[in-house]
Protein backbone atom coordinates (compact mmCIF):
# COMPACT_ATOMS: atom_id res chain seq x y z
CA UNK A 1 0.00 0.00 0.00
CA UNK A 2 1.48 3.38 -1.18
CA UNK A 3 1.06 5.93 1.61
CA UNK A 4 3.46 8.64 -0.09
CA UNK A 5 2.51 10.21 -3.59
CA UNK A 6 4.63 12.70 -5.20
CA UNK A 7 3.48 14.70 -7.84
CA UNK A 8 4.44 17.94 -9.54
CA UNK A 9 7.61 16.80 -11.70
CA UNK A 10 7.84 18.03 -15.22
CA UNK A 11 10.17 19.32 -17.72
CA UNK A 12 11.38 22.91 -17.36
CA UNK A 13 14.02 24.57 -19.21
CA UNK A 14 16.69 26.11 -16.98
CA UNK A 15 16.13 28.85 -14.82
CA UNK A 16 12.87 28.10 -13.91
CA UNK A 17 11.05 26.63 -10.97
CA UNK A 18 8.88 23.83 -10.21
CA UNK A 19 6.97 22.46 -6.65
CA UNK A 20 7.17 19.21 -5.78
CA UNK A 21 4.26 17.94 -3.82
CA UNK A 22 4.15 14.23 -1.29
CA UNK A 23 0.87 13.32 -0.03
CA UNK A 24 1.60 11.15 2.73
CA UNK A 25 -1.11 9.22 4.96
CA UNK A 26 -1.66 10.72 8.51
CA UNK A 27 0.94 7.86 10.22
CA UNK A 28 3.46 8.59 8.02
CA UNK A 29 3.43 12.47 8.00
CA UNK A 30 3.38 12.16 12.18
CA UNK A 31 7.04 11.14 11.73
CA UNK A 32 9.95 12.70 13.26
CA UNK A 33 11.25 13.61 9.73
CA UNK A 34 10.71 13.55 6.28
CA UNK A 35 12.11 14.44 2.90
CA UNK A 36 13.31 14.27 -0.76
CA UNK A 37 15.89 12.31 -2.07
CA UNK A 38 16.27 12.13 -5.80
CA UNK A 39 18.02 9.43 -8.02
CA UNK A 40 19.31 8.95 -11.67
CA UNK A 41 19.51 5.64 -13.13
CA UNK A 42 22.81 4.24 -12.62
CA UNK A 43 23.78 6.35 -9.73
CA UNK A 44 23.52 6.47 -5.97
CA UNK A 45 20.60 8.17 -3.97
CA UNK A 46 21.34 11.74 -3.84
CA UNK A 47 20.01 14.03 -0.28
CA UNK A 48 18.33 16.78 -1.24
CA UNK A 49 16.62 18.19 1.95
CA UNK A 50 14.87 17.48 5.00
CA UNK A 51 12.51 18.69 7.29
CA UNK A 52 11.85 18.05 10.98
CA UNK A 53 8.57 17.80 13.02
CA UNK A 54 9.71 20.41 14.66
CA UNK A 55 10.36 22.78 11.56
CA UNK A 56 14.61 21.99 11.22
CA UNK A 57 15.59 21.62 7.79
CA UNK A 58 18.83 20.44 6.18
CA UNK A 59 19.36 20.74 2.36
CA UNK A 60 22.27 19.50 0.14
CA UNK A 61 25.05 21.87 -0.65
CA UNK A 62 24.31 21.08 -4.83
CA UNK A 63 20.48 22.90 -3.92
CA UNK A 64 21.24 25.15 -0.86
CA UNK A 65 20.00 28.43 -1.46
CA UNK A 66 17.27 27.40 -4.73
CA UNK A 67 15.12 24.86 -2.85
CA UNK A 68 12.86 24.97 -0.27
CA UNK A 69 11.63 22.10 1.61
CA UNK A 70 7.97 22.85 3.91
CA UNK A 71 5.29 20.70 5.13
CA UNK A 72 1.30 21.56 5.42
CA UNK A 73 0.38 20.13 8.49
CA UNK A 74 -3.57 21.03 7.96
CA UNK A 75 -2.91 18.91 4.45
CA UNK A 76 -0.32 15.82 5.65
CA UNK A 77 1.37 17.07 2.50
CA UNK A 78 5.31 17.57 2.21
CA UNK A 79 6.57 20.48 -0.51
CA UNK A 80 9.80 20.90 -2.53
CA UNK A 81 10.19 24.21 -4.20
CA UNK A 82 12.12 24.16 -6.66
CA UNK A 83 14.02 27.49 -8.28
CA UNK A 84 16.80 28.28 -10.20
CA UNK A 85 16.56 24.52 -12.03
CA UNK A 86 20.09 23.24 -13.62
CA UNK A 87 19.90 20.29 -15.63
CA UNK A 88 22.28 18.35 -13.37
CA UNK A 89 18.91 18.80 -11.00
CA UNK A 90 17.26 16.71 -14.12
CA UNK A 91 16.49 13.04 -11.88
CA UNK A 92 13.75 11.33 -9.93
CA UNK A 93 12.84 12.53 -7.01
CA UNK A 94 11.30 10.86 -4.51
CA UNK A 95 9.38 11.51 -0.98
CA UNK A 96 11.08 9.83 1.83
CA UNK A 97 10.39 9.00 6.18
CA UNK A 98 13.82 7.61 6.85
CA UNK A 99 14.13 5.09 9.89
CA UNK A 100 17.18 6.75 10.59
CA UNK A 101 17.18 10.12 12.55
CA UNK A 102 20.45 10.75 11.46
CA UNK A 103 19.34 10.72 7.65
CA UNK A 104 17.38 14.15 8.52
CA UNK A 105 20.66 15.80 9.97
CA UNK A 106 23.18 14.12 7.11
CA UNK A 107 21.29 13.33 4.16
CA UNK A 108 22.73 10.09 4.33
CA UNK A 109 22.59 6.45 5.06
CA UNK A 110 19.07 4.55 3.83
CA UNK A 111 17.54 1.50 5.44
CA UNK A 112 15.60 -1.19 4.17
CA UNK A 113 12.96 -0.05 6.95
CA UNK A 114 12.69 3.17 5.00
CA UNK A 115 9.55 4.33 3.58
CA UNK A 116 9.35 6.31 0.09
CA UNK A 117 6.94 6.44 -2.63
CA UNK A 118 7.04 5.85 -6.28
CA UNK A 119 8.81 9.04 -7.22
CA UNK A 120 8.19 11.86 -9.85
CA UNK A 121 10.57 12.95 -12.82
CA UNK A 122 12.05 16.64 -13.49
CA UNK A 123 14.10 17.39 -16.70
CA UNK A 124 15.88 20.23 -16.58
CA UNK A 125 16.92 21.37 -20.26
CA UNK A 126 20.06 23.41 -21.06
Amino acid sequence: QVQLVESGGGSVQAGGSLRLSCAASRYLFSSDCMGWFRQVVGKDREGVASITSDGRTSYADSVKGRFTISKDNAKNTLYLQMNSLKPEDTAMYYCIVPDSDSWCAELVGYSPMDTWGEGTSVTVSP
